[in-house]
């Protein structure tokens, strides 16, 4: 046991896989017993169970099963719990194996974990795990509350405030999950409700970090504030606006004539800003996706891919990742050794993480797709065999960057695969952290060093 727990205190991503593994199996179970399906729906198999509290648990979103007809409200209840304790889980449970299973840290452990959360040179631990309990509470309740109120106007108090809980969760917490069949289709030009959505989102995928160095330097002039913030928050500002800017900017050229056709203005604007902000990664939608062109699809593709921030409830390969390797093409175009942002110098070894977390990433995408393909050539997905690959590809994405949008596949995969698909969520939950700490374990010392000889690249 002394062992298990020190191997634990050495990786604190093996105490993430043990968090997630064991609430996927309790939420299963939980899941499939009767008490948690609704009075009229069907019984839920073990592996829809699993598959639900799968994308639960990872804050995916996607779903085999209806959230709002097939589950009891106790069902919901589990499933809102899965989705809390996930979005969270990996920043408390590294934390506390840090601080109570390790004894005494060594330095290098230390300072790169307080680096990680954004505690600058505060060296207290325990400070950024109420921090991030705090910043959590503070804006699902601030978004249960808005959209409690908007929900008044359509449902009696008990069921708008549910309904308002339930969405705020879930859209913080970048899950996707939603109590009605259409996800928010219903409000698609309701201000109130994207807004609050589209911003509950964005600060939930922004990542903790960013959060505590903001509140960390929020005093004095504007421009004396941004000096001040790590390069990490202003990579990853600037990043998620672009984004932003570049996914409504592509939306409305795509989807003018077609889902956005009929629209005002000022509508069509809210619409693809809003499908700009959710795939990136929360899996909300106010347009019928399947609908969607060939285009649109591969550039909400592009944007599931990418995903969220670092030690945040999103997923994908990260904004600050994306912006890390923009900065070291730039640099290499224009002659430039080192990679220099706002007087800064990112270090190679960034650059190294950066290139290895996005190539793993590619690699399972692949597999995944080809898993897909060959799992459900002869099922649902043969009466359609013209968006065969394009479907595959945008479900396998979804799930292995825990967004939770899909083009309709997801309740009519087959057994295996739907085991596919749970075996992505896991890993797009786990995988970039686990990736980032076995890189930062430290280098082995490599006694014979062979004469260099350079490769043709390009």
């Amino acid at each position: 046991m002394a062992q298990f727990v020190g191997s634990l205190a050495r990786h604190p991503a093996r105490a993430s896989f043990i968090w997630y593994g064991s609430g996927v199996i309790a939420g299963s179970l939980l899941l499939a017993h009767h008490y948690c399906r609704a009075p009229k729906a069907e019984p839920i198999s073990l592996i829809d169970a699993a598959f639900t509290a799968t994308s639960a648990l990872c804050v995916t979103g996607l779903g085999v099963r209806s959230t709002g007809n097939d589950f009891s409200w106790l069902g919901q209840l589990v499933i809102l719990l899965l989705v809390q304790l996930g979005g969270i889980g990996i920043i408390t449970v590294t934390t506390f194996v840090t601080l109570n299973l390790g004894g005494r840290q060594s330095l290098h452990n230390r300072t790169l974990l307080t680096e990680t959360l954004g505690l600058g040179d505060e060296p207290d631990l325990r400070k950024v795990l109420r921090r991030v309990v705090q910043f959590t509470v503070l804006f699902e309740l601030a978004g249960a509350a808005v959209l409690t109120a908007r929900f008044l106007f359509d449902y009696p108090f008990s069921t708008a405030l549910w309904h308002g809980i339930f969405h705020s969760i879930t859209a913080f917490c970048n899950a996707g999950f939603g109590l009605n069949d259409d996800s928010l289709m219903a409000y698609r030009d309701d201000w109130f409700v994207n807004l609050t959505v589209m911003g509950l989102v964005i600060i939930g995928g922004i990542g903790y970090p960013v959060m505590i160095d903001l509140t960390r330097n929020w005093h004095g002039p504007w421009p004396d504030r941004w000096a001040r913030l790590m390069l990490h928050t202003k990579l990853m500002l600037s990043g998620t606006a672009a984004l932003i800017v570049l996914g409504t900017a592509a939306m409305l050229a795509l989807e003018w004539r077609d889902a956005l056709a009929g629209l005002p203005l000022s509508k069509r604007l809210l619409v693809a800003m809003f499908q700009s902000v959710t795939p990136r990664t929360a899996g909300f939608n106010t347009v019928e996706i399947g609908l969607l062109n060939d285009a649109t699809l591969f550039v909400i593709i592009l944007l599931m891919m990418i995903g969220a921030g670092p030690c945040s409830t999103g997923g994908g390969f990260k904004v600050s990742t994306l912006t890390v390797l923009i900065l070291r093409a730039w640099s290499s175009f224009r002659g430039r050794a080192r990679v220099q942002v706002a007087r800064r110098t990112i270090p190679q070894e960034i650059i190294d993480r950066a290139v290895t977390t996005s190539l793993i990433f590619a690699v399972v995408a692949v597999l995944g797709v080809i898993g897909l393909l060959t799992s459900e050539h002869f099922n649902y997905l043969e009466t359609v065999p013209g968006k065969l690959f394009l479907d595959a590809s945008f479900e396998v994405v979804s799930a292995l960057a825990t967004v939770g949008l899909s083009t309709g596949i997801t309740p009519h995969l087959t057994t295996a695969g739907k085991m596919i698909i749970i075996a992505l969520m896991f890993i797009g939950r786990l995988g970039p952290i686990t990736v980032v700490a076995a890189v930062s374990l430290g280098q082995r010392d490599q006694r014979i060093a062979y004469a260099s000889e350079e490769p043709l690249v390009g």
